[in-house]
């Protein structure tokens, strides 16, 4: 007070309120950093790896007048002299102005207004994201609604600045300057922006050198950030496992803490960073480093049934676990597609069996139990989300192709081979034989199977037709109420049927054992 006096009387003004810590009613200072150019001899960034289509956008848009510079993801993936997957470009230009440039340009998306330049068609195709540079606006001067983006349409229309009661922005269309644009990216190593038309790497943060340094640090104060789009905690989690970059003591502190914010982000874009954190390649360093920062569980409950403390005394249910990531980090690794459905069907799996056991010893037939089983879990695991139809499906002809596995002769074998997902639905196969849950030979009997011509396959399913008689001469005629197999077992035997079938011809005949 008496200092406020004594400046008062000597007429100075008051000092500037320092950059905010995050504690409330302190307006934070835009991280807007220093502008540096860096050229092509310092950050050495092989031109060889700059994909020609990212290219042809930048001129596109410089030569109409504008700013336009590769950015974010495929900067730092350059810097560390590997190939982008994705190029993103970021420019001055408008949404429209951007569209009026391209033949096949498209601009989506409500939170932030993007454009996509499509260039080539069907699965050769490629899209170049060009977003408008952004300003960084304070959460405190924004309009606010109680709700999200599905329950707040109405008060979300015709507004470009949102955000949520916990400060999470829903709307983010404010165009501003490139030092501005920088500042609201998430880490200093997504926050560089490339010209491949003059090779400099225009760097406000000291991205260059977090790069270098293998050090994920993030722009401004981490727990204003993190309130901004509590996905960015699932993100640094992301980027430390594909990179192998340690997270700066700042940017970690809060991770904790803040993971409560996760709650009210919409399902289908958890789903799609979760998909993320499991499909680039990563995903065994991925949950580990989930483990090392606490975020293991209750984020996301897919990952609750893999990290459930019941796999510690079913160690042959965490090796099943363990084998599918490490198959879908080769694939990726052998740039191979990766399906999800794959992958969450085989985290499940376990969760699917236990349930279809229960359903079983209540009674129910063997199929019905199985489908029950089926939808109980995806919807206590997977929930509301984008693209559920399609990926239930595929999960479920996974999940239910494994008994039709355990029926090898009769029609059986030659319609199950030419089933769409029959490659899915055998690697799984192939997995739960690696870990005895299924007989090995049943596995190789399939894969010769589906590698033989039409004699080797009758060759087959007659050894496999002389084994079933064996099997059911040794234990009697005990088979289940729909003749299928049991859940990791072999096909019980079926009550003789009154009418004797033909033996396998050459167009094969009906199961003696499955009611297809």
């Amino acid at each position: 007070m008496i200092k406020s006096l004594i400046d008062k009387i000597l007429r100075k003004a008051p000092a500037k309120p320092r950059a905010s810590s995050g504690k409330a009613g302190a307006k934070p200072r835009i991280p807007t950093g220093k502008r540096v150019d860096v050229p092509q001899s310092e950050h050495g960034i092989d031109p060889n790896l700059v994909d020609e289509r990212a290219i042809k956008v930048v001129k596109t848009l410089q030569d109409a007048g504008y700013e336009a510079y590769i950015v974010g993801g495929a900067v730092r993936d350059l810097l560390l002299g590997l190939r982008p997957k994705d190029f993103d470009v970021a420019t001055n230009a408008t949404p429209e102005q951007v569209k009026g440039l391209f033949r096949r340009a498209f601009i989506i998306g409500r939170r932030f207004r993007i454009v996509h330049v499509v260039y080539g068609r069907g699965r050769e195709h490629e899209v170049i994201e060009v977003s408008t540079f952004r300003a960084y606006l304070d959460a405190t001067e924004a309009e606010q609604v109680a709700g999200n983006e599905k329950t707040s349409k109405k008060e979300l229309a015709d507004k470009s600045h949102v955000v949520d009661a916990s400060g999470r922005v829903l709307r983010d269309n404010v165009w501003g300057p490139q030092d501005q644009d920088a500042a609201r990216r998430d880490f200093t190593i997504n926050a560089m922006y490339y010209d491949p038309t003059s090779g400099v790497v225009v760097d406000y943060h000291g991205g260059i050198k977090d790069a270098k340094k293998r050090v994920l640090r993030m722009i401004g104060v981490p727990d204003v950030r993190y309130r901004e789009d509590p996905v960015r905690i699932i993100r640094v989690v992301r980027f430390a496992a594909k990179l192998g970059f340690e997270i700066e003591p700042k940017t970690r502190e809060p991770l904790q803490a803040m993971a409560q914010l996760l709650s009210n982000v919409p399902q289908s874009r958890l789903f799609d960073e979760m998909i993320k954190l499991l499909q680039t390649g990563h995903a065994r360093a991925s949950l580990d480093e989930l483990r090392k920062q606490g975020l293991d569980r209750g984020i996301f409950p897919v990952l609750d049934a893999v990290f459930d403390s019941s796999r510690q005394h079913h160690p042959d249910r965490a090796r099943f676990i363990d084998l599918a990531l490490a198959d879908t980090d080769r694939r990726v690794g052998e740039d191979k597609p990766v399906a999800p459905s794959f992958l969450l069907a085989c985290l499940l799996w376990h969760d699917v069996l236990a349930q279809w056991k229960r359903n079983l010893a209540q009674g129910e037939h063997n199929f019905p139990a199985l489908q029950q089983a089926t939808d109980s879990v995806f919807d206590a695991r997977i929930g509301d989300i984008s693209g559920r139809g399609k990926l239930a499906a595929d999960m479920r002809e996974i999940w239910t192709m494994q008994p039709r596995f355990e029926r090898r002769i009769g029609g059986g074998p030659l319609s199950l081979v030419e089933q769409p997902r029959f490659r899915a639905g055998f690697d799984f196969l192939r997995l739960r034989a690696q870990v005895g849950e299924v007989d090995a030979e049943l596995a190789d009997w399939w894969e010769a199977f589906s590698l033989g011509d039409n004699h080797e396959r009758r060759h087959l399913m007659e050894v496999a037709r002389e084994q079933e008689i064996a099997k059911r001469q040794s234990r009697g005629s005990n088979g289940g109420p729909d003749g299928d197999a049991a859940p990791g077992g072999d096909a019980p035997a079926k009550k003789r049927r009154r009418r004797r079938r033909k033996p396998v011809g050459e167009g094969g005949g009906r199961s003696e054992a499955a009611g297809e």
